[in-house]
């Protein structure tokens, strides 16, 4: 064994000792738990006698504080920026994706190094993970959202999932130079958001939805209140005036889960100018709704694969709130609450890029929401379509001119279709 190899071994021995006895928190106490690593790594690099040609006790202590205040084997991909999300099958397969493209690392782990990881991870969540409740959702320091699943649940091994927030764009304006979107649409949302009209963003899994929540919210005046509804917490904004809530589980006895229904109910009682639901998935939708309804410009992402899909998944979702939940009263309150739905995908590059842009006129025919093409990409980039979105007295209210921002002097509603 070499020097370097006995000398960590040593060095994490005395941490370990350290923490059982004398209560070190390696992430509560970071300054004199470095301290410690560090003096101990020196005293251990000398009393081996190593040298120089052999290593660096420097180097010896960085990878002992990643063993217990950092992610290990992972803390390298942690620290590359261009890493958008790592996740594990089995402790020999290790993933990372680059630029919406996958591969396989080299990482190889134990069982027990991927469970004192999560186990770490977990510790500052506060949240649980154990056999009557399998699955688990948390957010890491640095804003990456961990997702755990366990066995029985999984076949044999902890299935791990980490995506990172590499970039946090802080306008629309900055998706434009990576083709996300046009300029001319980028300003268009801008205005849909000063002008207080109700934006539902849809798309796939890793598609971009939060992050162009994001960048949208950026858009907010400073004066507004803005309040966000979440699972967990993945909103990322630079505003005065935000509160951001995520749900809560149940704890052992079955008590005190916080749903993602009653975040929002608690939200319109703390006078938001505007409300966000980082993600609609089932009866909440209803409470979306009744929020939109009262006159509260609002905001929210949901999974479906196309902007008509997004609107006939958000006529369904209420439905699951209760039985006494009519469909003819959902339908006619998608339309008329519901102004604009934007949606994003992931090409076949691993590109982010917004794919429509429709607009609901708030009328029914046949009892199929009438719905508009403002922008459309057609395999050609975002191009402008010929519909206009609702509500033009807000954005004339709002200092905006449709007619400018939309390319035509006629600024009369068009384009409609069922």
């Amino acid at each position: 064994m070499a020097v370097s190899e006995r000398v960590r071994e040593v060095v994490e021995q005395q941490v370990r000792t350290a923490i059982r006895n004398d209560g070190l928190d390696p992430l509560a106490q970071p300054e004199r738990f470095r301290a410690l690593v560090e003096q101990c790594a020196v005293d251990a690099w000398i009393t081996h006698g190593a040298t120089s040609d052999e290593g660096d006790p420097a180097f010896v202590a960085r990878e002992v504080m990643q063993v217990f205040a950092g992610y290990g084997a992972l803390q390298e991909f942690f620290e590359d920026p261009t890493v958008e999300e790592i996740w594990l099958n089995e402790p020999g397969r290790v993933f990372i994706a680059r630029q919406g493209c996958s591969s396989l690392t080299n990482v190889v782990l134990s069982d027990r190094e991927v469970r004192d990881l999560v186990e770490r991870m977990l510790r500052v969540s506060g949240r649980r993970l154990d056999v009557s409740s399998p699955f688990v959702d948390a957010v890491l320091p640095d804003g990456s959202r961990l997702h755990v699943v366990i066995p029985d649940i999984t076949r044999k091994h902890w299935a791990v999932n980490i995506r990172r927030f590499v970039v946090r764009p802080r306008s629309v304006d900055d998706l434009v130079p990576s083709g996300a979107l046009t300029t001319q649409a980028a300003d268009f949302l801008k205005a849909a958001v000063v002008s207080g009209l109700n934006i539902l963003i849809a798309g796939g899994t890793q598609a971009g939805k939060t992050t162009l929540l994001n960048a949208l919210l950026g858009s907010c005046a400073p004066q507004e209140r803005i309040v966000s509804c979440e699972e967990v917490f993945e909103i990322q904004l630079n505003h005065l005036d935000w509160v951001a809530m995520q749900t809560r589980d149940a704890s052992l006895e079955g008590t005190g889960e916080i749903a993602l229904r009653r975040l929002i109910r608690e939200a319109l009682r703390m006078r938001p100018t505007r409300l966000v639901v980082g993600e609609v998935r089932q009866g909440e939708a209803l409470d979306l709704l009744i929020a939109m309804n009262s006159g509260m410009p609002a905001m929210a992402t949901l999974h479906a694969n196309s902007a008509r899909e997004a609107v006939t998944k958000l006529c369904t979702l209420p439905l699951l709130a209760g039985q006494n939940i009519p469909g003819d009263f959902v339908v006619p309150t998608v339309a008329g609450c519901v102004d604009l739905v934007v949606h994003i995908s992931t090409d076949h590059s691993g590109v982010r890029r917004i794919g429509e842009i429709f607009a609901l006129s708030g009328r029914i025919e046949n009892g199929v929401i009438e719905m508009a093409e403002l922008f459309t990409d057609a395999g050609q980039g975002l191009k402008r379509a010929s519909g206009w979105p609702p509500h033009p007295e807000r954005f004339s209210a709002a200092g905006f001119d449709l007619s400018q921002l939309l390319g035509s002097t006629d600024a009369s509603r068009k384009g409609w279709a069922a």
